[in-house]
């Protein structure tokens, strides 16, 4: 099992996951973050941290897609591991359905 980042994550990129994560397995994009599957220890302490609940255990159901773009982009992306603001917009979109088709982007954030 690992952790994932899932669509509600994309437009509010919070990173309050990425303070406690023991492994620094999270990767930064433009507008959101993903967690890298092969360095995720499964130790669970970043997702009672999301405020968006985007962050969930790959046994859960339908979660396949995004498994994949966790991985795709954390090879892609840059390591992030210091807590940053969220996305201006991030209290706006929180919640909103069809994020991945809307808002996503392949672009790189930032990273440490």
């Amino acid at each position: 099992m690992t952790y994932i980042v899932t669509d509600n994550c994309i437009a509010c990129k919070y990173t309050d996951c990425v303070e406690v994560c023991p492994v620094d397995c999270f990767y930064e994009g433009e507008n959101m973050l993903v967690i890298h599957p092969d360095e995720c220890i499964d130790c669970g302490v970043c997702e009672p941290e999301c405020p968006a609940e985007a962050i969930k255990p790959d046994t859960e159901s339908g979660l396949d897609e995004w498994l994949v773009l966790n991985t795709k982009f954390a090879s892609m992306w840059p390591n992030l591991t210091e807590r940053r603001d969220p996305l201006p917009e991030a209290k706006a979109k929180d919640g909103e359905e069809g994020k991945l088709e809307k808002y996503f982007s392949e672009a790189p954030g930032e990273g440490d």
